[in-house]
């Protein structure tokens, strides 16, 4: 089923920190060992130096999973507890659902109409107007004349009379059948007055709060004078034979990553959920989350299932070809159609793209492609793609170590990858009351003239430098209060591992 270490299948030995009590046994030489239990007798009496290995083996390699937002999005400050933006809504008018009249094949009925906040209004349909009649099953439509303004259809919604420039009426083309109508226009007599009513524009507005992120370090006064034979050395640099030095450099990386993380998997607390009602500590105030990159996508955006494991639940019905993901340039297109996507995948899913991509090459061998050491055949052979275009979008591929990790989302597989629109977008901000170009994704943390919260970092305690209490400990405290606003999300798309 897979290669795995039986007895430490995540390397949760080397992982699971000791916040506290950093130089533990197994920072020393034996010395009081059991021969009978198999442990090597160490004494001071033996008169041979054993060889010792003082640095660290680096079996993880680097650990850390930053670094996404820093290559798609920006930070900005900000200095309120909510973040509030506006997104335009569609140009055209359409509707979808709606159904024909019983009594009468002429009547469209189902049109709900509402505006921003969800409150039903008055279909944006006049009299006057051409539609569009499409049958959502057959595919069959016909075009139609609307002479009068909608009326409430009794049911919660409203109805048109249409009527058909080639059928006798709707019935005969779409029977019972739910239908799709769009305006593509108006038709008007010699001399009579103009359109009845205008149109006003309306946007959708969304909103994210910040969350406080904290973590600390503490070691007493003692352990930070303790030398040990083992040479520590953390990804940040951070080196030498004090233990402490590689805990409270550990403790710094994975803050910052929880930075990112947070941004990645932040969630809203539901109404009726449990974490709803929890109090934050003794504070009074209540949980309330954040909204994350995977919850904004899965709120609003576009979600592929299975696209990893090549088949999306059907027998045979592999998604492996380019005619499957033209699937996806399908939706692009009814979407904001950005040019230019960058797509950060698992490792299952980032060869299932290199196995698409090899399969559209005949070049070489098995429609194989060469790319190392000047193209040539017998030197290299080069499997893997970085970017592709395919009708007018670019795609740039890269890997995410975030889904890779064993003890981040590789974890549990659920996300295979996801696919960030790259440039800028234009919305309003309701705080500068103007319009303003932001990326797609970025971070907003508190700040002012009076503290900066995008990420503090401060010692407490009499122990390093600090003389700010009696305790004979040194405790390093991190702090940050941000959130992630994804805009335009309907132009991402998810790759999902569903059952």
């Amino acid at each position: 089923m897979g290669f795995f270490n039986a007895n430490d299948p995540l390397g949760q030995f080397s992982l699971v920190p000791t916040p506290k009590k950093m130089l533990t046994s197994t920072s020393y030489l034996n010395f009081t060992g059991d021969a009978a239990g198999g442990d090597p007798v160490n004494n001071f009496a033996q008169q041979y130096l054993p060889e010792i290995y003082e640095a660290e083996v680096e079996r993880y390699g680097n650990r850390t999973i930053g670094g996404f937002l820093r290559m798609v999005g920006a930070e900005m400050p900000m200095t309120s507890d909510q973040v509030i933006w506006s997104e335009q809504n569609r140009l055209h008018i359409a509707f979808t659902g709606a159904t024909i009249g019983a009594a009468a094949g002429n009547t469209i009925t189902g049109l709900a109409g509402q505006d921003s906040a969800g409150n039903a209004i008055i279909p944006a349909i006049r009299p006057g107007q051409t539609i569009v009649v499409t049958n959502n099953t057959t595919l069959l439509s016909t075009k139609c004349y609307v002479d009068a303004a909608p009326t409430p259809d009794g049911a919660g919604a409203w109805q048109i009379e249409a009527f058909s420039y080639d059928l006798a009426n709707l019935n005969t083309l779409v029977g019972a059948a739910q239908i799709d109508i769009f305006v593509y226009g108006s038709e008007f007599a010699k001399g009579t007055p103009s359109m009845t009513g205008s149109l006003e524009p309306s946007f959708t507005q969304y909103h994210n709060s910040p969350v406080i992120i904290k973590d600390q370090y503490e070691i007493n006064g003692s352990d930070t004078a303790q030398i040990g034979w083992v040479e520590v050395s953390v990804e940040d640099g951070t080196s030498g034979y004090l233990w402490y030095l590689k805990a409270e450099g550990e403790t710094r990386l994975r803050f910052q990553d929880y930075l990112e993380m947070v941004m990645i998997e932040g969630e809203k607390a539901a109404a009726g959920s449990a974490a709803i009602g929890q109090d934050l500590g003794a504070s009074g105030i209540k949980v309330k989350g954040t909204q994350g990159l995977f919850a904004a996508v899965e709120e609003r955006g576009n979600i592929y299932d299975n696209y990893a494991s090549g088949n999306d639940g059907a027998p045979g019905n592999a998604r492996t070809s380019l005619q499957d993901f033209d699937l996806i340039l399908q939706n692009l297109d009814k979407q904001g159609a950005i040019e230019e996507n960058m797509l950060f995948l698992n490792r299952a899913t980032a060869l299932n793209f290199d196995d698409m991509l090899a399969s559209q090459n005949s070049y070489g061998a098995g429609g194989t492609s060469y790319g190392v050491f000047e193209n040539s055949e017998e030197m290299a052979l080069n499997l893997g793609f970085s970017g592709f275009r395919r009708g007018s979008y670019d795609f740039y591929k890269t890997d995410w170590k975030y889904l890779n990790d064993a003890t981040t989302g590789g974890l549990n597989e659920t996300v295979d990858g996801i696919m960030v629109p790259a440039g800028t977008s234009t919305v309003y901000d309701q705080m500068l009351g103007a319009n303003i170009r932001r990326p797609f994704l970025h971070v907003r943390y508190r700040a002012s003239e009076a503290d900066d919260r995008r990420m503090k970092t401060w010692i407490t305690g009499s122990v390093g430098g600090a003389f700010t209490s009696g305790d004979d400990v040194m405790k390093v405290h991190f702090l940050s209060e941000r959130c992630l606003v994804t805009q335009a999300a309907n132009n991402f798309v998810m790759f999902k591992s569903v059952a």
